[in-house]
């Protein structure tokens, strides 16, 4: 059927009506949940384009093609769509998508007299990712890559454990990638992607990239690493495909020059070394130094890499003694009377900080009706500020998160009470509850909870103390990825749907566990949705007693 120009206004609007809940967001890329919108939206946008395509089918075979390819995607996508977004390449890909290759679209579109989908089309790229997302999602996938030691071609290739939609980067997509790492001067992932583009055009791609500009930026790459032997290879391999390459030519004549340099001045350092008397026995020295100071240094990893290997299972510090302390059982706190006859099922999950977990704390139903009352208000979550006293947004928090009253909704007024009923702790000087979406590699870089003696103004305008305790309610399961972790200690936790973890933030005496320092790791494949109740000191003096020792 052909659209009059009368019947265009009404089309666009129903259209526009989907994009209301995108209107007031941004940042897309830091919430898998809010992203699945956006998924709708490209649906609705493949739809009109068909029609579109219908109405001028005989002049327009090209755009039939690409909306033909994005219908069996959208498709497929939306039977799941948080399932399809727990892929993190899924998720690159739709913002990629999004921001650039729709705005491609559009400029092809123009050149036709016929302007009812592209008037459509331009006020929907209002709400549209921005370039900062592409960016978030692409810097996403290089920190996935990092964390859980991926190389570029698992990546590429989609083969990330318990993935149920597989997708495949494209050269296109690997070369995006390397741009977006080579303008922060990561030179790095810059030569990974490069390579992994580069690796795909010589198995036979088509790609309307080629080969010189994959292999320029590579050459370049690998030389700001220090290997000029590697940077001339590459560069040799481009000028045999274009020689005339004025740059290239000239890093031919520099690299040569740098490495007979380098190799005149190690034979000098070598001649050197051997007309000193003893050399041989300081070498020797120099290297038993060597040995111990690495030896030392194994000893005293960083904090980052501690972190990161917990995040892949490793480096987990618990001894079987330690382990056969761990006990599971049903909990009554004290035979509170909602507990007698059912008692909730409790296990201990780490012994220094005493962490343990509930579980079947929290309904699927409940669940269900907490996502629904956040999504709409999802916003950036934020990080509390030292130096100005305020929240802020920070790149080591990706997520969204919204905040949640007792008094809005009876399930989570029974929620509260519930927190309270099993710790005994009070909840009205508590914080709400803040519910939290993590995104593309969603995650929370190691923090404390509480406020530390150098923050003295952490929590003054609360006016309710430092926060004493955390609970923290794992509210899906997730594919892989996404435990929280305690790098000081060596612990590990697993998201669990439907149970909660909690632990002390301070000792009974009102001083700070430094043990209780934390991170959320890295959403590989899935979609990680959690609660917490950050509970505070006032109202807690007769329930958890001062204790006289600092650290009891």
């Amino acid at each position: 059927m052909l659209w009059t120009r009368m019947e265009l206004p009404c089309w666009c609007l129903l259209l526009l009506s989907s994009l209301q809940s995108l209107s007031a967001n941004n940042d897309f890329f830091t919430s898998i949940g809010q992203m699945t919108d956006l998924l709708y939206t490209e649906k609705d946008l493949v739809t009109s384009l068909k029609d579109y395509i219908r109405a001028e089918e005989n002049k327009l075979e090209r755009l039939k093609r690409w909306a033909d390819k994005l219908d069996s995607l959208t498709a497929t996508a939306t039977q799941d769509p948080e399932g399809f977004l727990g892929h993190p390449v899924n998720a690159f890909k739709l913002m990629k998508r999004l921001n650039t290759e729709w705005g491609d679209l559009e400029s092809l579109v123009l050149s036709d007299t016929t302007d009812g989908f592209i008037s459509n089309l331009t006020i929907q790229r209002q709400h549209f990712p921005t370039e900062e997302d592409q960016t978030g999602a692409a810097k996403a996938l290089l920190r996935l890559q990092d964390t859980y030691n991926l190389d570029a071609n698992t990546i590429s290739t989609g083969n990330l454990p318990g993935v149920k939609h597989k997708s495949q980067m494209t050269v296109e997509d690997c070369y995006e990638l390397g741009k977006i790492a080579y303008s922060d001067a990561d030179y790095y992932h810059t030569e990974l992607w490069m390579a992994q583009a580069l690796k795909q055009l010589d198995e036979g791609e088509e790609s309307t990239i080629d080969k010189v500009t994959v292999l320029d930026y590579l050459s370049y790459s690998i030389y700001q690493q220090g290997e000029i032997e590697r940077a001339l290879k590459y560069t040799l391999r481009l000028l045999e495909l274009d020689p005339e390459h004025q740059r290239a030519k000239g890093n031919v004549k520099y690299f040569e020059f740098q490495l007979e340099k380098q190799q005149k001045a190690a034979e000098e350092k070598k001649a050197q070394k051997q007309e000193e008397p003893g050399a041989r026995d300081m070498t020797e020295k120099e290297e038993e130094k060597k040995k111990k100071k690495s030896k030392q240094a194994f000893s005293l990893i960083p904090e980052r890499r501690k972190y990161e290997m917990l995040c892949r299972g490793e480096g987990i510090r618990m001894t079987p003694r330690r382990q056969s302390r761990l006990f599971c059982r049903y909990y009554d706190n004290n035979r509170h009377p909602k507990y007698l006859l059912a008692p909730v099922k409790q296990q201990d999950e780490w012994d220094r900080p005493y962490i343990v977990r509930y579980l079947d704390v929290i309904s699927d139903a409940e669940i269900e009706k907490v996502k629904q009352l956040a999504k709409p208000r999802l916003r950036r979550a934020t990080v509390h500020d030292p130096q100005t006293g305020k929240l802020t947004t920070a790149q080591y928090r990706v997520s969204k998160s919204a905040w949640l009253t007792g008094y809005e909704d009876p399930v989570i007024e029974r929620i509260n009470e519930r927190i309270e009923d099993i710790t005994g702790l009070e909840m009205d000087t508590a914080e709400e509850l803040q519910v939290a979406n993590y995104g593309v590699g969603g995650q929370y870089e190691p923090h404390f909870d509480f406020g530390r003696k150098d923050e003295p103004d952490a929590f003054k305008e609360l006016g309710t103390g430092n926060r004493i305790a955390t609970w923290l309610f794992y509210m899906s399961d997730v594919t892989a990825g996404g435990a929280t972790v305690f790098p000081d200690v060596g612990a590990a936790v697993w998201p669990q749907k439907g149970t909660a973890v909690f632990w002390y933030n301070l000792f009974a005496s009102g001083e700070g566990d430094y043990s209780t320092r934390h991170a959320a790791c890295p959403v590989l494949v899935g979609n990680k949705w959690v609660s917490n109740k950050w509970i505070h000191e006032r109202g807690q003096e007769w329930r958890r007693p001062c204790a006289l020792n600092e650290t009891e």
